[in-house]
This record gives C-alpha cells, structure tokens and sequence, in this order.
C-alpha cells in the first residue's frame, strides 16, 4: 500500500437507466466506465469514481431533492474543454453557465447540468485556485 497515493473520492448513488447515464457521463463529461455489472457500473469522472446503480424505484423525484448536487472544480483550461463537450452534446446548456465575481480575486465560473435522472452536476474553475483554498493551503505550509 503507497501512503502517498492520492485519495479518490467516490459517491454512489440510483439511476433509472444504466445505459443511459453510463453514456451521458462518457458522451457529456469525457468519462470513462470502469467496472461494470448488470446492476451497477463504475464512472471514472476527474479522476474519482461514480458508483451508477440500476435501481429506478430509488430515484428521487427532483422536488425532493433540495439543494442536493454535486461536482468538480478545474483548471481553467480544462473546465473550458469540458464546456465545450457540455455544449456539443447539450447546447441547451449554455444558459446554464454563469460567471462570478469577474475581475476580483474570487473570479470563477461554473456550469450546472442535470444527468438523465435529474442529479445536479456543478463544475467550477477559478481564475485564482487560493481564493478557494487558502484556508487548505495555509495549514500546509
């Protein structure tokens, strides 16, 4: 075991389709499929893992969810190539991209999308990572 291995986060939650969300992850995101079985199948999405389990009955209906969502802060770079990915495989899309705080420090965009069964998918790049975490940062110096 490498101690020094990088965490990898991983969230599991139910889809309706597992044929459907396992493409929109890999057509949408640039997503790569790992593991798979009938009933669930491993998404590797920025390098963490997205467990996708065939359970329609488990899916939320989207009122019930709140403010629930999650998602990935990028490079800049790289979160402007996953838009243009967003936008090519959903051009509705870009209504959905905002930019905040432009020209101060905090400067950052982000888009928002919803998967096939309604999850709230955030996606952020800041023009200044340390403005997000500064706090991370100071304790590692």
């Amino acid at each position: 075991m490498n101690p020094k291995q990088p965490a990898i986060f991983h969230l599991s939650f139910p889809v309706r389709s597992l044929e459907e969300s396992t493409e929109f992850y890999r057509e949408c995101l640039g997503a790569t499929i790992g593991r798979r079985d009938p009933e669930w199948a491993d998404v590797i999405l920025f390098g963490h893992q997205i467990t996708l389990h065939n359970q329609p009955g488990q899916v939320l209906p989207r009122e019930q969810r709140g403010v629930r969502h999650f998602g990935a802060i990028l490079g800049w770079s790289h979160w402007e190539d996953v838009r243009a990915s967003v936008l090519a495989y959903k051009p509705s899309a870009e209504a959905e991209i905002q930019c905040r705080l432009s020209g101060e420090p905090g400067e950052h965009v982000k888009l928002l999308l919803e998967d096939p069964d309604g999850n709230v998918i955030e996606i952020k790049a800041y023009k200044e990572i340390g403005t997000v975490i500064a706090a991370q940062l100071e304790t590692r110096i």
